[in-house]
């Protein structure tokens, strides 16, 4: 018995698991454990993955791993002094921190080399271990019946897929497991008070939902200077649940709409026949346009096109771009689809990337801290890719993005209607009729998740915005 008390002070999940089905009243002369006179409850159920101990069960004889037991329940009260067996799977739980290989982690949790090893390369099967993100959790199992035996992990790396390794007595197996989701609808409408930022997060707007509306609006709305205090938005975007109830990721924008100084734009995802979802007006015209008005994120114009004082020369200068003031490092998109002419550095341009978008339209990019990596001439992109990151580099006095836009080799203002031509399509015969049901369907549900039907209110702040809930699924 003192080998067994010894056993457990060696693994703390041994000792958790004996604290929560027996009563160790005292020890007698001879170190033996004396139980108390009760009868014991039942052994908890295994939280093993069933396929670990299915390969376990495989294996030859003398590598299987025991099943998990707690006490040995055909005796309900055993005698003092009488032996007790107990779980030899322990379940060692570590992290994945900033920096760390996953065979370092599973080293530094008591892994042998090899065998971390041998796991990471059955991993690799399934899931691409470049992925794994600080604070991932892993839980690490080891069979105690022969020693310290790594015998498998498991973790999940989203609520909707968990990913396993076990021993079957030669060699690792590595599955990934996808847990069903349930989609719903959410609908949030707001007021925009001070910023959209601050008005979507008052209406629980989740951050990629909003970033998403962003660029679906980026076409034709700057949202530096168009935006106006009462001006208002609504978004429908679909959110998934796990089984058991708990969000497990946003997805896509289904119907949104902004009101600029009282005029909305409405617009509705829909797939049309032999094409990609895309995003169209209630009249069935796609929103694309040739050209971004605004290729970056959460940037501030600091110069328009025209006359102005050079910050640099100390003289007035004409200048043929648009600047937005960003921190070095966000992210610049492509402004519409189209081929790279020249990527790398550029005179006064610093770091440079100029695109080629037929009909005689290019854009420039200057000023990049960076290129994106792979970006090269005559490579193909297409509109909302990132390019390149803002910077300094060139004649800069501070981070921006240098703007411009080309026709026939000249630069033209990005704001003016020659760089707003139309680029996407419109709808017609079946798929208008199709696109028009959507468009209704779309409006019944956003009135519902304001407050029919049963619809579940889940956040309010007056004045700002509200965000409304219910089961109603998209068909």
């Amino acid at each position: 018995m003192g080998a067994l008390l010894k056993r457990i002070a060696v693994t703390s999940a041994v000792a958790l698991t004996l604290g929560g089905v027996v009563s160790l009243a005292s020890l007698d002369d001879t170190g033996s454990v004396a139980v108390a006179p009760q009868a014991l409850p039942p052994a908890p159920p295994s939280d093993v993955d069933p396929d670990l101990a299915a390969a376990a069960a495989a294996a030859p004889k003398d590598q299987q791993v025991p099943q998990q037991t707690a006490v040995a329940a055909a005796d309900p009260a055993p005698q003092a002094g009488k032996p007790l067996s107990v779980d030899p799977v322990e379940r060692r739980h570590v992290n994945v921190g900033r920096g760390d290989t996953l065979m370092q982690v599973l080293m530094d949790g008591g892994v042998p080399a090899d065998s971390a090893q041998n796991a990471v390369s059955a991993l690799s099967g399934v899931y691409d271990v470049r992925r794994m993100k600080a604070g991932q959790g892993i839980t690490v199992l080891f069979d105690h019946s022969e020693g310290d035996k790594f015998i498998g992990l498991e973790f999940q790396p989203a609520a909707e897929r968990a990913v396993s390794v076990a021993f079957n007595g030669g060699r690792y197996q590595a599955r990934q497991v996808d847990k069903p989701l349930e989609k719903k609808l959410m609908a949030a409408r707001g007021r925009i008070t001070s910023s959209l930022s601050e008005a979507a997060s008052a209406a629980g707007v989740p951050y990629p939902v909003l970033d998403a509306f962003i660029k679906r609006y980026a076409y034709d709305v700057d949202f530096q200077r168009d935006l106006q205090p009462g001006d208002t938005f609504e978004i429908l975007f679909e959110r998934y649940y796990t089984e058991d109830g708990q969000p497990a990721r946003d997805g896509d924008i289904q119907f949104a709409s902004l009101t600029l100084s009282g005029k909305e734009k409405a617009i509705y995802r829909y797939q049309a026949s032999g094409s990609t979802p895309d995003y169209y007006n209630a009249l069935g015209e796609s929103i694309r346009r040739a050209i971004l008005r605004t290729p970056i994120d959460g940037a501030r114009v600091t110069s328009g096109y025209g006359m102005r004082m050079h910050p640099v020369l100390g003289y007035s200068k004409m200048h043929k771009g648009k600047d937005f003031g960003a921190p070095v490092g966000t992210p610049i998109y492509a402004a519409g689809d189209g081929v790279v002419e020249q990527a790398g550095p550029f005179s006064s341009y610093g770091n440079y990337v100029k695109l080629r978008h037929g009909n005689q339209m290019e854009t420039a990019y200057g000023h990049m801290s960076r290129i994106a990596k792979n970006l090269r001439a005559g490579m193909r992109v297409a509109q909302g890719d990132v390019i390149g990151y803002v910077g300094a580099t060139g004649r800069a006095t501070g981070p921006h993005l240098h703007f411009e836009v080309l026709r026939g080799n000249q630069q033209i203002n990005p704001d003016s209607k020659e760089a707003k031509i139309e680029a996407g399509r419109k709808l017609d015969g079946k798929d208008l009729k199709q696109f028009q049901a959507i468009v209704a369907e779309d409006q019944e549900a956003f009135r519902d998740l304001q407050g029919g039907n049963g619809s579940t209110l889940v956040a309010v702040k007056p004045g700002t915005g509200h965000v409304v809930q219910a089961a109603v699924k998209r068909h």
